[in-house]
Order: C-alpha cells, then structure tokens, then sequence
C-alpha cells in the first residue's frame, strides 16, 4: 500500500491510499482518480514522501480493560443486596404464592403477625396496599428461581 499526497485542478489537496504505485498510474489514467472535495479527474499528485506500508507488524492493540471476573469481590452494591437477602431468609418465613392470602390473614387479626415474605402478581399487591396492609417488594428472587 502506498499513501499519495493529490492535488486537482481546482488547488484542493487530499491524500489517499493505493495498492501500489502502478495501481495509482492504472487507475488515473482510466479516470478514476477524483477530488474528494469537487469531484475533478485532473488529479496529480504533489510532491512529498510517500508514505509505504511494508506490511511489517502492526503495534500490538491496547490492552482492553479488564472485565469483572465472577471471582472478583462483590461490589458495596452487591454485598449490600445479599446482605439483605440473608438477614430476610434468616429472621422471615418464606410462605411462597400464598403471601397476599397470608398477609391478609395476619392484618385481619386471623393468624398472629410474623415477619413473612413470598411471591405475589403485581395487581395483587396492589391490592393488599390499597386495603391497608403493609408490603413491600424486595429487591431479589427466591433462591430456588435465582440462577
């Protein structure tokens, strides 16, 4: 590959790169060769170094950055989550599908209040917050649905 500097009859300079210098001679001679800013055939080229890639070896890229490894200590973030979660599992009952059914049961007076957490649809906690018992979600799955 070579690197030409060009200039067309209109003095507007630019440069660009050719397979070799017989490909440059090959291509302007059939009047391929155009301005890049105006479009005009009458190109030659400027007096310069040309510039030759040789095909010697490319710098070695950048390192990319590193990316967290599943090995590498949680993040606060992270740790906070699963602290929370262990603190829920630990002092809660898990009571599963059946949470709006129970935490009903428990503000109705029905069965004696116990810290409880579970799975509800979306509508239905709605509901239980419009009845007035207390729910909130929880920022994490079951362990038995967590991946």
């Amino acid at each position: 590959m070579i690197q030409y500097s060009l200039r067309c009859a209109a003095d507007h300079r630019f440069d660009s790169w050719f397979q070799s210098a017989t490909a440059f001679d090959k291509l302007q001679a059939a009047g391929m060769v155009a301005c890049a800013v105006c479009g005009s055939t009458d190109v030659t080229k400027e007096l310069m170094a040309p510039r030759v890639n040789h095909g010697a070896a490319a710098p070695a890229p950048a390192p990319a950055p590193q990316k967290p490894r599943l090995s590498d200590p949680a993040s606060p973030a992270e740790q906070a989550l699963r602290a929370l979660r262990e603190h829920v599992e630990r002092t809660s009952e898990y009571v599963g599908r059946d949470f709006a059914q129970e935490a009903r049961a428990m503000h109705s007076g029905d069965t004696p209040h116990r810290p409880i957490w579970g799975e509800t649809r979306g509508e239905e906690a709605r509901a239980l917050i419009e009845e007035g018992v207390p729910v909130a979600p929880l920022p994490f799955l079951p362990t038995r649905k967590a991946n």
